[in-house]
């Protein structure tokens, strides 16, 4: 599958929980489009999966059905959560397998949805792990913007 857009994803936070920051940086044909926030009062893994819930409510408002997008983010809890363990946790009525209940619930559904409508709009996405701090353009760059986009929620 030949993508379209490429979107990068990433989360940051300064101490954990603490001020953190969001950040998707999207490359596709009409250029490349930055999109980044924060909260005061976060986690790192909230913050990653709010960067791939931003990067699929991108998806559903600009891309259009038989378009193929591909999200690279360096969080393996937000791949690995998407791609094997949500199921599971859907099984188990949001319980992890030792039968703790999933952290960031709400976020995990909300994500699950977004992937479900993106599915359901024709728009086809595949989901990539990359290492952070590698050198990777892509992700260097969410990396910046998502650790500049938390301090400024402290203002």
């Amino acid at each position: 599958m030949t993508e379209i857009y490429t979107i990068h994803t990433d989360g940051s936070c300064l101490g954990n929980p603490g001020p953190g920051g969001w950040a998707i940086h999207v490359r596709g044909p009409m250029g490349e489009e930055e999109s980044f926030g924060g909260d005061t009062a976060t986690t790192n893994n909230i913050m990653e999966l709010t960067a791939f819930c931003r990067a699929l409510e991108w998806l559903l408002a600009n891309a259009r059905s038989g378009e193929t997008a591909l999200i690279r983010s360096d969080s393996r809890y937000v791949i690995d959560g998407i791609t094997s363990w949500i199921d599971g946790w859907k099984r188990r009525n949001w319980r992890k397998a030792n039968g703790d209940p999933v952290l960031n619930k709400e976020l995990w559904q909300r994500a699950d949805g977004l992937e479900a409508s993106v599915r359901a709009a024709g728009i086809r996405i595949r989901l990539e792990w990359v290492k952070g701090h590698a050198g990777d353009p892509g992700n260097e760059r969410v990396d910046v913007l998502a650790r500049a986009a938390a301090p400024t929620v402290l203002a």
